[in-house]
């Protein structure tokens, strides 16, 4: 994510998001509005964030460009290794899910890794309207994503003799708890069973 990259592989978002930086020169240049929302979202959790800059280079026959970014107040070009991990991955979070024309299904393992608190809840924010337009299925064992959704939305995974088991939350099962707690505190207390067991 911090390297530079050619500028010709913007088509799609990697599994990696090592193209992000040519991928949101695509997006600024061809759906402005998705641009200055995900710019917009950015500062949300980075205030400091003003814009990217996207610029591209000459590396012998190739053109390539990187994540470079402008701070409020400054017109100093700033390098992607001067964004924290948990800033650049929330960039590309959010350019994966604000992107214009999402895949059928967006994957998310463990997006909280590196997020504060309250980029937690703009990403659950993020989450919900996405799925408005697409399937995004996110894995986490993070109680503070979990607040963020209702029982319905979340199935646990567990390991069951040798196997993965599926099993969606019950919400009739859970109102009682749901009076007075959270669905990430109700993990947090067991109550949803998604914990590591030993096999016998």
């Amino acid at each position: 994510m911090r390297r530079k990259h050619p500028v010709s592989n913007y088509r799609e978002l990697q599994p990696d998001a090592g193209n992000i930086a040519p991928f949101l020169r695509q997006i600024r240049e061809k759906h402005e509005l998705h641009y200055r929302r995900i710019c917009d979202t950015i500062r949300q959790v980075a205030p400091f964030f003003e814009d990217f800059l996207l610029e591209v280079e000459e590396e012998g026959e190739n053109k390539v460009t990187r994540l470079e970014w402008r701070q409020k107040g400054s017109s100093f070009p700033y390098q992607p290794w001067q964004l924290s991990d948990g800033t650049i991955r929330f960039i590309c979070l959010a350019a994966a899910l604000l992107q214009p024309d999402p895949p059928s299904t967006v994957l998310i393992d463990e997006p909280e890794l590196g997020l504060h608190p309250f980029a937690l809840e703009v990403l659950a924010s993020l989450i919900h309207d996405a799925a408005q337009k697409t399937q995004v299925i996110v894995s986490t064992q993070s109680p503070l994503l979990l607040n963020h959704f209702e029982p319905d939305h979340v199935v646990v995974v567990d390991r069951e003799a040798g196997a993965s088991r599926f099993q969606r939350l019950d919400t009739q099962a859970l109102s009682v708890w749901l009076d007075e707690y959270a669905l990430g505190e109700l993990l947090q207390k067991n109550v949803i069973e998604a914990s590591p067991r030993h096999e016998s």
